[in-house]
């Protein structure tokens, strides 16, 4: 790896990618990887979250350039499949197509409604209050949230929206395009209004199960 694109790579890094590279940056006597379409795709495939151009380039040891050059070629040979790649910003993820999504939803749907009550009450929140931090949901449900955030996050009803502003950067969460499929909703704005939540859990999670038993078959 040359002194030029260690600079490059070095370059504000944010606390996660730095962590990253703590144990994913090559060694100097490891070679660089060659980039493939397919090295690529088997990255984001197994990658459980968004990665940036800057993580991939630190992984495979290439500069970034590389990196927009077989992202665009794995756009182009992933066009007509039913996983396609998805660039939001420097956020880089796969994701189902459009057209599977009533054949996803409705193979997760059944599976998603017999979520715990811990997880349907994190994903209440979550839907209603989001983008929010374990933290937020731990304070309204007045229990950690670790574990139901990351069976949601499994199970692809949410994921990461970036960090919080302050100390310790806590991860927010988001629920996903996914999420609205499964409760065959166009978007957020179909959820029934809470005027005032007042950290009512049960009124956020009821409101979301009636949404549930509505949704298409």
């Amino acid at each position: 790896m040359t002194d030029e694109l260690k600079m490059e790579l070095e370059h504000d890094l944010d606390p996660e990618t730095e962590a990253l590279e703590a144990t994913a940056v090559a060694p100097e006597d490891r070679p660089p990887l060659e980039l493939t379409e397919t090295a690529l795709e088997g990255l984001l495939f197994v990658a459980e979250r968004p990665l940036t151009r800057r993580e991939i380039a630190t992984l495979a040891g290439v500069d970034r350039e590389t990196v927009d050059a077989r992202l665009g070629d794995l756009e182009v040979s992933l066009g007509e499949r039913g996983i396609r790649l998805i660039v939001d910003g420097d956020r880089i993820e796969l994701a189902t197509a459009p057209e599977a999504g009533a054949l996803v939803a409705r193979y997760i749907g059944a599976d998603a409604i017999r979520l715990s009550p811990a997880s349907l009450e994190t994903l209440a929140i979550v839907a209603y209050l989001g983008p929010c931090t374990r933290p937020d949901v731990a304070r309204i449900r007045g229990v950690s949230a670790d574990s139901a955030v990351a069976n949601l996050v499994e199970r692809g009803l949410i994921s990461e929206a970036g960090r919080d502003d302050g100390v310790g950067g806590a991860i927010r969460y988001r629920t996903t395009p996914l999420f609205e499929r499964v409760f065959g909703l166009e978007s957020l704005s179909e959820l029934p209004r809470l005027d005032d939540l007042g950290g009512d859990v049960d009124e956020i999670r009821d409101r979301l199960v009636s949404v549930a038993e509505k949704r298409p078959a």
